[in-house]
């Protein structure tokens, strides 16, 4: 579950630089779209990995 966790995070920091830095141009919106995605997706698998290491 960590490797998701740190690979959703890379992912959302990637589109972040892209969506917000102004790089990506007509498909801004996409990039930020997916920065959103992939950060609600991080937050998501970081509590998750977090529960499920208290319960063992």
């Amino acid at each position: 579950m960590r490797f998701w966790t740190i690979a959703f995070f890379i992912i959302a920091a990637i589109t972040g630089v892209f969506a917000f830095g102004g790089f990506a141009g007509a498909s801004a919106s996409m990039a930020q779209l997916l920065c959103i995605i992939f950060t609600a997706l991080f937050l998501i698998s970081a509590i998750t990995d977090l529960v499920q290491s208290k319960n063992r």
